[in-house]
């Protein structure tokens, strides 16, 4: 009996053992570390960091990024990009105003903007997969597209919105900004469908080996265009919360956020490669980059050296990743 018992302890402390040991091994594991090591250095630099306000105040900043980076986290899985995220972020936060206008309830506001949102990004999709354009130039092009639209529409100037839709990216619950439990939500949705559902196990197959995937019965096409579709419902969600919090909608927002979002994907542990990257990791990698521009405001030092020291980090995750690849 004795001999059972032990038998038992000793399975149970191996498969503990295989646990943390793959746990130390994850991509997300070693971003986890690495954000937790620079909110420690920081907190010692400073004595702000850590009171609450300020948390919450990286979070807010941090969470339009890291719902655009959910999104294109599932493009850079398949082996694709998406450079047009701000810009389209900003032709939505234009059409939120425009629909807000019309006086219409802020639930149809909502799901009218996700549709159009989606739809906008499905075009990129369509031309990545049927007509074979690399997503690089489409998604370029689409970005002048959605650039120019919003200053035409709105004549470059901005558009103040009075609807409760501002709720979205101005609103409380409790001491937490809704932003940011939209992003944990958003996350939580996205880590569910890409780890735990069929679909988004297809995206991983063809990001891993897209002629493999085509043999093996998937909808190749389908899955982009449907990564794509998922893209532009959550520019539309970003633009929503935008020009929420600012309670205006400015043509020009959400301009340069495509640097942003495709850093925080690639500090979060994603393959530019395709076929590798997780959710948890994304928010991780956009965590980092808050804690990092928040740090240079609480510390005092120049603006221009964020836009410096996010470059260097970005570099950095590509290049590991690109030495990983190599070993492989």
């Amino acid at each position: 009996m004795l001999s059972i018992n032990q038998a038992e302890t000793s399975l149970q402390k191996k498969s503990k053992g295989n646990l943390l040991s793959k746990l130390a091994k994850s991509k997300e594991f070693s971003v986890l570390v690495a954000l937790f090591v620079l909110c420690l250095v920081v907190s010692l630099l400073s004595p702000y960091f850590l009171k609450m306000q300020n948390i919450f105040n990286v979070l807010r900043q941090i969470s339009v990024i890291g719902i655009l980076a959910v999104g294109e986290a599932l493009i850079i899985i398949t082996g694709g990009i998406d450079l047009s995220v701000g810009s389209v972020l900003g032709f939505m936060g234009v059409m939120t105003a425009l629909l807000a206008k019309l006086h219409l309830p802020p639930v149809i506001i909502f799901f009218a903007a996700i549709i159009i949102g989606s739809a906008v990004s499905t075009i990129s999709g369509l031309l990545t997969t049927k007509i074979k354009i690399n997503p690089f130039i489409v998604t370029l092009g689409m970005m002048s597209i959605a650039k120019g639209f919003s200053l035409l529409i709105t004549g470059g100037m901005p558009i103040s919105i009075e609807n409760n839709i501002t709720y979205l990216g101005s609103g409380y619950i409790g001491p937490v900004p809704v932003p940011v439990i939209i992003m944990f939500i958003v996350a939580a949705i996205g880590h569910i469908f890409a780890s735990r559902t069929l679909p988004g196990r297809n995206i991983y197959a063809v990001g891993n080996n897209e002629r493999a995937a085509k043999l093996s019965g998937i909808r190749v096409d389908r899955v982009k265009i449907m990564v794509f579709s998922i893209m532009g419902a959550l520019c539309a969600l970003s633009g929503m919360i935008l020009s929420g919090t600012l309670k205006t909608a400015e043509p020009t927002a959400g301009s340069g956020y495509e640097m942003d979002v495709i850093a925080a994907v690639v500090i979060g542990g994603a393959s530019l490669s395709g076929g590798e990257g997780s959710i948890i990791g994304v928010i991780i990698g956009a965590a980092i980059m808050g804690v990092l521009r928040n740090s240079f405001v609480l510390l005092g030092v120049s603006a221009y050296w964020q836009v410096v020291a996010i470059g260097v980090v970005t570099i950095g995750a590509v290049a590991l990743d690109s030495l990983k690849t190599k070993r492989d």
